[in-house]
């Protein structure tokens, strides 16, 4: 009971900082007012981003069970959203905190989780880089330094992911000596489960690149943002590289690396006022999303124990 509750006013601490962050940085734009904001823009992105996560969650949940556990779908759901709390911690340690804590009740081996948000989490980034590196080199070549990044950043996060070198990676650092249940448990993590890994995160993905669209539609700007067609490519691929990079940098929910990237794709096409205020509102907006279908999950799942 003291751990959980150690945990949670950590990161609750660490929430509440990340929002005071984003508050200071939009009142630092003198031309910017959130009465102008168009609140049904703000609750379509966040819904788009919730959405966005669920197949991400379902892989994740179809990893588990392939690993020989037997959470049900909203056992794992809840565990996911409520994890992704946790990147808001330097380290992303309480990811794997949250996630394997959240399923302890469940009957599901910490070792074996703590191990499967590994692999569905370097999925998701390596995923997210290809997509931005794919669109980066068919619409948008003049990024040269970007392009180049996200393909580091895609063989970083990617090569781990395949079966029979994560295997060896998770053999050799002796892992599999902390519970000998792990090594029969990864025989079920094949290439087939990958590739149904990467089919899940495509469709998470660009509907998080819809979310950044839906942001940028809320923002009184002159001229508009285009239509869906006309901006959903660098959308998509902005916030695959924004999210990766963050990811990777270690920092408290990416803060700074994530905003460097998305001024970086948008400031062109949008300007500086709207590619900063989007760039803070995507962050506030992600944050409420997950709070609230964490908070919603956990309620059920406590009703339902009951």
């Amino acid at each position: 009971m003291v751990i959980r509750l150690t945990i949670a006013v950590i990161v609750i601490f660490f929430l509440y900082r990340a929002i005071q962050d984003a508050r200071a940085t939009l009142g630092a734009e003198s031309s910017f007012s959130f009465r102008e904001l168009k609140l049904s823009w703000l609750a379509l992105a966040g819904v788009s981003y919730g959405l966005g996560l669920l197949p991400m969650g379902i892989y994740w949940h179809r990893l588990l069970h392939s690993f020989g556990q037997q959470p049900t779908t909203g056992q794992t759901l809840s565990a996911f959203y409520l994890g992704h709390l946790g990147k808001y911690v330097p380290g992303k340690a309480m990811v794997v905190v949250l996630r394997t804590g959240m399923l302890k009740d469940s009957g599901v081996n910490p070792t074996v989780a703590a191990v499967s948000v590994f692999a569905e989490t370097l999925t998701m980034m390596a995923v997210g880089a290809f997509l931005a590196a794919l669109i980066l080199a068919i619409s948008f070549a003049d990024q040269t330094w970007l392009l180049g990044l996200a393909i580091m950043l895609m063989l970083l996060s990617g090569v781990p992911t395949w079966p029979s070198i994560f295997r060896w990676l998770v053999k050799r650092m002796r892992v599999t000596k902390l519970d000998p249940i792990l090594e029969e448990a990864l025989e079920g993590y094949t290439v087939k489960l990958v590739m149904i890994g990467w089919l899940a995160n495509v469709i998470g993905w660009f509907l998080l690149g819809f979310s950044l669209w839906a942001t940028l539609c809320a923002i009184p700007m002159d001229p508009p943002v285009g239509s869906l067609s006309e901006t959903w490519l660098r959308l998509t691929a902005t916030v695959c590289l924004a999210i990766v990079a963050g990811f990777l940098s270690l920092l408290p929910g990416g803060i700074g690396v994530r905003e460097l990237v998305l001024d970086e794709l948008m400031i062109g096409p949008f300007g500086q006022v709207a590619a900063i205020v989007s760039a803070v509102l995507l962050r506030l907006i992600w944050l409420m999303t997950e709070l609230i279908i964490s908070g919603i999950l956990y309620m059920w799942i406590k009703n339902k124990r009951h």
